[in-house]
């Protein structure tokens, strides 16, 4: 139906601004879920619905994440009908988590929607679809590695369900605005019945909890921990298609030392760490010349800052040879390149499938492109942080960034605590697209669940500082070479998301389901 196809589309508009004002996406982002919603309820059957989800999130995906064919076409050296196949095949695989949620909310209201049959049970109804999305929302970040892109609760990084995610996170975010959404489609089909106060009351629960989610903007969930310190977060903007070419690095290098190592602004108060993107180094360390460390341990040492950057690590462990997308840190009295054994770095626990290993049966897709660093393992969860001037860090490298219950365990570590969030991207792979945007709301909201700041320093954007309340308070131009030098104070105490995780929501969202089950039984008798 071209209704929910349009609806979809404009749902993919609502992760980051651009098309649309950042103040519009949490609203937008609701209105366009309360089509699909409003065509679930009024489905024949659930295999309609499902038909009608499974449009929508076709849409949802082709539209937002269309720059996975710059990826795959331009850098992976794919043809573009082959790029926008199979862009078109993930769309559709993704579709179908949105098709069972329909499913499952048509199949739970059955013989319960019509308003003449509802009367008193709008409520039920509303959960049930909240739940149904929000399930199949955690299902999509979680099973076969998880794709938590395009989640709905990143429309409200900020807004009035903003300051909820400290208290129950993204998919807490998520099940808000579903609830929203079904509220207000619920509304609209009962208007002008004898029920339409049934239905007013979803709304009214609505807007109790946007304007408690208001009310609790002013709640502090951490507080300051050490002494603020001032970071260098550098941008250099190299170009993907020679980023990995051997012949340029000498020039690359150049460059990003210019860069790292520009005056302050203030001779008197300098950087105490320069941070670096994800694989500035572009190749394993071992396959690099020794004499291209130097200048960076004269750099460490002339500015007394640490330097973390991103690279590809090969190291052995239990007789066995590991490749990891890794993150290291040069200190000022480090005489060494910093990747002896037992010396601190991070490796990359939640890999990328296609970019960072290869699924099973999908080597031949992999091979047909030209993407280098193919296949990595996997680094533990809950790393330790390094330590720096008083402040912890705790790193995550790109995509990471879009899983918050794993972000949660740096955090909730019982003995060093992490106090500043880092991450290190490359996003250069999708050109000046979207997914510069998404992935800086997705920040955000880690920022709000977490209560601490975060940094990110990225190849071509977006660089940028966020506080702990998900305000950010500096951003570099996409695209273009710069650093930004930002101070920052880290934060301890522990939100009530970082202790208990996703566990209430599913809780919450089981009892909603739950409820709605034995509703539908009672609406089947009385049939």
């Amino acid at each position: 139906m071209i209704a929910v196809l349009l609806a979809g589309a404009l749902q993919a508009l609502c992760f980051a601004p651009g098309p649309l004002p950042a103040w519009s996406l949490p609203f937008v982002q609701i209105a366009s879920l309360s089509v699909l919603a409003a065509h679930t309820f009024k489905a024949r059957n659930a295999r309609q619905a499902a038909g009608r989800g499974w449009l929508f999130g076709l849409a949802q995906f082709t539209v937002g994440v269309y720059w996975l064919t710059i990826s795959m076409h331009q850098y992976g050296g794919l043809p573009l009908a082959l790029a926008i196949g199979a862009l078109l095949l993930f769309a559709a695989a993704m579709a179908l988590y949105a098709a069972a949620a329909c499913a499952l909310c048509a199949w739970l209201c059955a013989g319960c929607a019509q308003p003449e049959q509802r009367a008193g049970r709008q409520i039920l109804n509303a959960l049930a679809w909240a739940g149904a999305w929000t399930l199949f929302e955690w299902l999509r970040g979680t099973l076969w590695t998880g794709f938590p892109w395009l989640n709905a609760g990143y429309a409200h990084a900020e807004g009035m369900f903003a300051a909820w995610a400290p208290l129950i996170g993204v998919y807490g975010v998520a099940w808000l605005s579903a609830f929203a959404a079904g509220s207000i489609a619920l509304m609209i089909r009962a208007k002008d019945t004898a029920y339409d106060r049934s239905a007013a009351s979803t709304i009214a629960l609505t807007l109790a909890t946007g304007l408690i989610g208001i009310a609790m903007a002013h709640i502090e969930w951490s507080r300051p921990q050490g002494d603020p310190l001032l970071v260098r977060l550098v941008q250099p903007a190299t170009p993907q298609d020679s980023k990995f070419d051997p012949a340029a690095l000498a020039a690359t290098q150049r460059h990003l030392l210019q860069l790292a190592g520009l005056a302050a602004k203030s001779p008197a108060n300098p950087p105490a760490l320069i941070v670096l993107p994800e694989t500035v180094m572009p190749a394993m360390q071992d396959r690099l010349p020794p004499e291209i460390w130097q200048p960076w341990l004269d750099l460490a040492r002339q500015t007394q800052a640490g330097i973390l950057l991103g690279l590809p690590l090969h190291t052995r462990r239990d007789g066995r040879d590991r490749y990891t997308n890794s993150a290291t840190l040069i200190l000022p009295g480090d005489q060494q390149p910093p990747l002896a054994p037992g010396r601190w770095h991070y490796d990359k626990h939640h890999l990328v499938p296609f970019g960072e290993f290869i699924p099973p049966g999908f080597r031949w897709f992999v091979q047909a492109m030209r993407i280098p660093l193919g296949d990595f393992d996997a680094g533990g969860l809950g790393q330790a942080p390094f330590r720096l001037g008083g402040q912890r860090f705790a790193i995550n490298i790109c995509y990471e960034d879009a899983f918050g219950e794993e972000i949660a365990t740096a955090v909730a570590r019982p003995e060093d605590s992490a106090g500043i969030l880092v991450n290190l991207s490359n996003l250069a792979w999708f050109g000046d697209t979207w997914a510069l945007r998404q992935h800086l709301w997705i920040s955000r909201l880690r920022a709000l669940e977490t209560a601490r700041p975060i940094i990110r320093a990225t190849n071509t954007g977006m660089t940028a500082a966020i506080d702990p309340h998900g305000e950010i308070r500096g951003m570099l131009d996409p695209g273009r070479p710069g650093v930004l030098d930002v101070e920052i104070q880290g934060t301890t105490g522990l939100t009530p998301y970082v202790r208990w995780g996703n566990g209430p929501v599913l809780l919450w969202l089981a009892l909603g389901l739950l409820l709605a089950f034995r509703s539908r039984k009672r609406c089947s008798k009385a049939a």
